[in-house]
């Protein structure tokens, strides 16, 4: 265990200490795909309704986000929901999601917290109960692992926005929250003891290089394992320089398939964390045209986490496709 009196290093391994009086365990969300290894290590995309994966990830014709989800659910234990960014979850359309994933038990949702609360710093009374309701039907259901707040580049380490990290916290305390800083400040001994003191899980991140990023690290600081994969575009600032990007601009940015020399050392971290963690969650979000899918099955067989059904040979396929898989190629078969 990494002495949390001393300033995290990047690519070390903060364990949760008598400090936060959070368990150590490693019991919660047993997945009965899971390597013994890593027995709740769960990874997945962010997102799965994407138009461009239609005829490349699923079968042509499987458009819909229920459908969509079905198929995926099939291959991977995770999705992390990307919507609820933008829009407050309808617990009604939550549950066709509940449903469309039940092909797999041992499926679960994280959920990115609205923009409102985290970019926008409005933290209404009104606003905060109106977000909750889909998140406490997953909740009800036993299939949300994590709550994200993700904050921008812009969003340092100083003692306003400890405070108000603070307080975000405290307006959605009955979920079981993560943090992603995109700002390297957040390393800084005082900041790390806060997320410990306020049982705040850190997400881990990759993302591409640019001025004060956020380096990869294998922090720990709740119960919760949380790892982001965003690829290393250069054109992906993750929001540090790109405001007034014109349309389309997006799917450029994550663009990008990780290479297993690069998976590799993501394993390493991932099973530092895992030791400790009750539950964690790997997410890809290099979306565009189907690269996280095909980063998550790999990162499945390198960590030797078994799925029953899924297409161990996609990531190679696609390969040897060069990205260009037609109909007959799809990832995953028509179920």
């Amino acid at each position: 265990m990494v002495n949390t009196t001393t300033r995290p290093q990047p690519g070390t391994l903060t364990a949760v200490t008598a400090r936060s009086g959070y368990p150590l365990s490693n019991k919660a969300l047993p997945s009965k795909f899971a390597s013994p290894k890593l027995p709740n290590t769960r990874i997945g995309t962010a997102g799965w309704a994407y138009p461009e994966w239609n005829g490349v990830v699923y079968p042509q014709g499987s458009t819909t986000g229920v459908q969509a989800l079905s198929h995926l659910a099939r291959q991977v234990d995770l999705v992390e929901i990307n919507s609820s960014f933008y829009q407050n979850l309808r617990p009604e359309i939550v549950k066709l999601w509940i449903a469309a994933a039940s092909v797999n038990p041992d499926f679960h949702f994280t959920a990115k917290l609205n923009r409102r609360f985290t970019h926008d710093r409005v933290l209404d009374n009104a606003e905060i109960a109106a977000f909750k309701p889909g998140l406490v039907q997953l909740q009800k259901a036993r299939k949300l692992g994590a709550l994200l707040m993700q904050f921008p580049w812009s969003f340092r380490f100083n003692a306003e926005n400890q405070d108000f990290l603070i307080r975000v916290r405290r307006a959605f305390s009955e979920f079981p929250l993560v943090a992603e800083m995109r700002h390297s400040s957040w390393l800084a001994e005082e900041a790390i003891g806060t997320f410990l003191d306020y049982r705040i899980g850190f997400c881990n991140i990759d993302q591409p290089e640019y001025t004060n990023a956020m380096p990869p690290t294998a922090q720990l600081t709740s119960a919760i394992g949380y790892v982001r994969l965003h690829g290393r575009n250069p054109l992906n600032s993750l929001g540090g320089y790109d405001r007034g990007a014109p349309a389309g601009f997006r799917q450029k940015q994550h663009d990008y398939l990780y290479t297993e020399a690069e998976l590799r050392e993501w394993t390493k971290r991932i099973e530092r964390v895992s030791r400790f963690a009750e539950s964690t969650f790997v997410v890809f979000n290099n979306d565009s045209k189907g690269k996280s899918v095909v980063n998550a099955l790999q990162l499945q067989s390198m960590l030797a986490i078994e799925r029953s059904g899924a297409n161990e040979e996609a990531p190679r396929q696609y390969r040897r496709g060069e990205q260009q898989v037609t109909q007959q190629q799809t990832l995953f078969s028509a179920a």
